[in-house]
């Protein structure tokens, strides 16, 4: 038996073994939870306009011309950066406010011979941002270190511990990367031991600002940086491209050969995209690709992504939480040091061991996972009646409950809190759905907590573990009084409606100049209606739950390759030769020397309906 404790309330419940909800199998019917709605906008008048001058640009590929309009890409000229992302592209530094002045103490402090420290986060983009910073200034200075706090002794943010430290290590200045934008009286303590700070962050930040030499965000009010949502690690590479430019350092390549940190962070912490994330983010894939750093190929290694092409979908589900594992599981100053590795051997040591971090996190993820699902499964009301989760547990892992929070907004489609409580004090995770904004709701709460920072999808809260109760409340009554109704049901965002006939080789490979995809730039999603089994569909997979198509329509006589998967119950309809509508992505499998097209079917609808 384990005994959690819901929203104040403690529950008894036997663990199921594991073994989750399962997935829908062959049947006759439909299920309900199967439809899903599909969204698709038709270009406005203006767009229409634009789309003709860019499909002529094009050779007369409409197709292409619409997705590149739903990227905000409006003439033949922007069209021809997006798909060949500059250097030059990059945003002036010193637009940044704050910029000159933080460059101006860290000059200063390298001229006196001050010691430095950098100071991040123990998540990815904490870790890669310090290591990033770190890197960089070595080239230039030696009386240099790095400190990441423990999660579990210390905490999120700038810690006391920390300060102490430094003030016994006779550190002058703190550079803070990827966290520290609300640590007001950490740095107002380190200020009168005579410590100055540099806080490079990309948080959302309360109206009182800590009283840092510079704080460079560009979130913060009154910022006109042109990219706001850098990672934190961009912010940190900005900060070192301003500092090359004032000191005239003209070898751009050393800087530049650290952007392959830059695209780890910006994959693995979500960030729009597009900009100048899409220009870091395509030159550090490159870079990813061709010569990563010693710490970040001992990674790839593991993965079993070497000579492979990697993408940022490969960081997202297999570098980044490789890397984050250090610091769920142990201490995110291990993954700093992989990270600024010089010796091969030395790095894939340290990559194993992070490795088998990561093999421990899988464990507790799941088994978690299986508890708090339990949980929901046997005490409905939780979630009856209700638009949000929230729960608590004296032994949940604090490391692990951010995925938790993730799992359960993606079976659930509900804004999730997951807690873990020690001593009196609950630390935890929110998440949410497409479109809302959690970081308002968990701040109309803020009197209730002791601590909150985060985003608008992702936001961590410590508060009293008496508060959880009322916390729940409010947050309930917060979400219901403004969430919409269409972002409590997972939606399919269509790019582009096509035909068969217009999967021509020419048109993937130009599909392939979309990279890198994610957040701002997903990978296109387009609908075909009315396509019919070539009679040669079957059921696949080991319960007999998906679907192996060949499809084709009334538009060509080619037959088209689809998986389909978990939507066996739509095989009957399919396989009597009646017309289903496919919203899908085209993917590019690669095979000796040869390569297929073969569509990745995200829904299924019957035609008409």
């Amino acid at each position: 038996m384990i005994k959690l404790a819901v929203c104040g309330i403690f529950v008894n419940f036997a663990v199921d073994g594991g073994k989750g909800r399962k997935r829908p199998g062959r049947s006759r019917e439909i299920p309900d939870k199967m439809i899903r709605k599909w969204h698709y906008i038709p270009l406005t008048l203006q767009q229409q306009a634009e789309g003709e001058i860019l499909s002529a640009h094009y050779a007369d590929n409409s197709a292409l011309a619409e997705l590149l309009l739903r990227r905000g890409v409006h003439t033949p000229a922007e069209a021809d950066r997006f798909f060949a992302p500059s250097p030059q592209d990059l945003h002036d530094p010193f637009l940044m406010p704050d910029m000159d002045k933080a460059v101006n103490r860290l000059n200063k402090a390298m001229g006196s011979k001050e010691k430095i420290m950098v100071y991040g986060d123990y998540d990815v983009d904490g870790t890669t941002a310090v290591a990033l910073v770190y890197k960089y200034l070595q080239n230039y200075y030696s009386n240099i270190e790095y400190y990441i706090p423990t999660r579990y002794e210390e905490g999120y943010g700038i810690s006391r511990k920390s300060i102490d430290y430094a003030i016994s290590a006779d550190i002058k200045l703190i550079i803070v990367l990827d966290c520290g934008i609300k640590a007001r009286e950490e740095v107002a303590y380190a200020k009168a031991h005579g410590i100055d700070f540099i806080i490079c962050d990309h948080h959302k930040s309360d109206e009182e600002l800590p009283d840092a030499v510079a704080i460079l965000n560009p979130k913060l009010p009154g910022s006109t940086y042109p990219c706001e949502h850098l990672s934190g690690c961009g912010v940190g590479f900005k900060f070192m491209q301003g500092f090359a430019m004032s000191n005239g350092l003209s070898n751009h390549g050393e800087l530049h050969g650290l952007l392959d940190l830059v695209a780890v962070s910006i994959a693995a912490d979500l960030v729009p995209i597009v900009g100048e994330n899409r220009v870091m983010a395509y030159h550090g894939l490159r870079r990813l690709n061709s010569n990563p750093n010693l710490g970040l190929r001992s990674i790839i290694r593991i993965c079993k992504l070497t000579n492979k092409d990697i993408t940022i979908s490969d960081v997202i589900f297999k570098i980044g939480p490789r890397i984050n594992a250090s610091g769920r599981m142990q201490s995110g100053i291990e993954a700093v040091d992989l990270l600024v590795s010089r010796d091969l051997h030395d790095a894939y040591e340290k990559g194993a061991n992070i490795d088998q971090y990561n093999r421990d996190r899988k464990e507790l993820d799941k088994r978690i996972t299986d508890e708090a699902n339990a949980l929901i499964e046997r005490n409905e009301h939780i979630i009856e009646g209700k638009r949000t989760i929230v729960i608590c547990n004296h032994d949940w892992h604090k490391g692990i409950i951010g995925i938790v929070a993730s799992r359960l907004t993606e079976l659930y489609y509900k804004p999730a809190v997951v807690l873990t409580a020690t001593d009196g004090i609950a630390t935890g995770s929110a998440r949410s759905v497409q479109g809302f904004d959690i970081y308002a709701a968990v701040n109309a709460s803020r009197h209730l907590l002791e601590n909150f920072g985060g985003h608008t999808y992702a936001v961590g809260l410590t508060l009293k573990e008496d508060n959880v109760a009322e916390f729940a409340r409010e947050f309930e009554e917060y979400v219901s009084a403004h969430i919409l109704p269409n972002q409590l049901e997972p939606q399919i965002e269509i790019d582009a409606e096509i035909t068969f006939a217009q999967i021509t080789p020419e048109f993937t490979a130009m599909l392939r100049k979309f990279n890198p995809f994610g957040p701002g730039n997903q990978k296109p999603v387009f609908m075909t209606r009315n396509v019919f089994d070539f009679g040669t569909s079957k059921i696949v997979g080991k319960n007999m739950e998906h679907i192996k198509l060949e499809l084709e329509d009334n538009s060509t006589s080619r037959v088209i390759n689809a998986i389909a998967f978990n939507m066996a119950p739509y095989f009957e309809h399919i396989h009597a030769h009646k017309p289903v509508d496919i919203c899908y992505t085209i993917e590019q499998n690669k095979h000796g020397r040869g390569e297929s097209i073969q569509l990745m079917v995200r829904d299924i609808r019957l035609s008409g309906k």
